[in-house]
């Protein structure tokens, strides 16, 4: 299984959520730190799940960061967050 459906599987099991895109976006990033041929190391994600309304800005990103977990978040460079209840 490859990272975008590991992280897509993860916050749908943590969170249910009513809206979730997953987007590699490495490509936008050749030639910088942390880049690598292939993809995979640069991801926004956008998310929106009532379990994540009414929480802080830092509390939704350290949510979703448990959610993927250490191990996953290992293996990636880079991860913007855009998320909402």
């Amino acid at each position: 299984m490859g990272i975008e459906e590991e992280m897509r599987q993860r916050l749908e099991a943590a969170f249910s959520p009513q809206h979730l895109e997953v987007l590699d976006e490495s490509e936008e990033h050749r030639g910088h730190g942390g880049w690598r041929e292939g993809g995979g190391t640069h991801w926004r994600i956008r998310v929106s799940a009532p379990a994540l309304g009414e929480m802080t800005r830092l509390q939704r990103h350290r949510a979703i960061h448990a959610a993927l977990g250490p191990e996953l978040i290992g293996r990636i460079h880079a991860l913007a967050v855009e998320a909402g209840g």
